[in-house]
């Protein structure tokens, strides 16, 4: 499974929503800190990835916290 694959199941869960486009904006879909946590918390228990709060903010799509965290994976040992 790719890692956007892997995000879009995370943030559909915690957004309840059936389906999330790779450009739809997380604070669009009614996504807030409680919510931006519980993702956050599920990268790090279901990705391996630890995603710093910040970077949820500068990265609020799919496509683009994917990027992130697949850029993460690039320099991990």
């Amino acid at each position: 499974m790719m890692i956007a694959d892997s995000v879009r199941a995370i943030w559909c869960r915690e957004l309840k929503c059936d389906d999330i486009a790779a450009d739809d904006d997380f604070f669009t879909l009614g996504g807030q800190s409680v919510i931006m946590f519980k993702i956050q918390d599920a990268f790090l228990t279901e990705l391996g990835v630890e995603v710093p709060m910040d970077q949820m903010f500068l990265n609020p799509t799919v496509a683009s916290i994917s990027a992130y965290i697949e850029s993460l994976e690039a320099v991990a040992p």
